[in-house]
């Protein structure tokens, strides 16, 4: 499953991106898909996961409130809409996939097994 990750950019404290995570892959739409965001120097973190067919979605404590991830199986997409977004926000964006066998939606890094290759967002402030 290849997974792309696109929307990122510079935006000022308190503005909004939507970040698109878009697979060509047939069966993308059988699989959880999560966002984890990586800053220079640190690890690699949960940001947000949705189960296959929407209708679960999970968020990082820092995040809830600000970010809302959605998909559209009919495009193949993911998406993260991020509001309010504060400069701790900054890092590169990464979405990925696993196919979810029975279970709550993951939030460890791990347990995904498809990744994209990550869009930059930086927030100034």
């Amino acid at each position: 499953v290849q997974l792309q990750a696109s929307g990122g950019g510079l935006v000022q404290t308190g503005s909004s991106l939507r970040l698109s995570c878009t697979s060509t892959n047939s069966k993308f739409s059988f699989y959880d898909v999560g966002w984890f965001h990586q800053a220079p120097g640190k690890e690699r973190d949960f940001v947000a996961a949705i189960n296959w067919n929407g209708g679960t979605t999970a968020y990082a404590n820092s995040v809830k409130g600000r970010f809302a991830i959605s998909r559209d199986n009919a495009k193949n997409q993911v998406y993260l809409q991020m509001n309010s977004l504060k400069p701790e926000d900054t890092a590169i964006y990464y979405c990925a996939a696993y196919q979810n066998r029975g279970g709550t939606i993951a939030s460890e890094r791990y347990v995904y097994d498809y990744w994209g290759q990550g869009t930059l967002v930086t927030v100034s402030s």
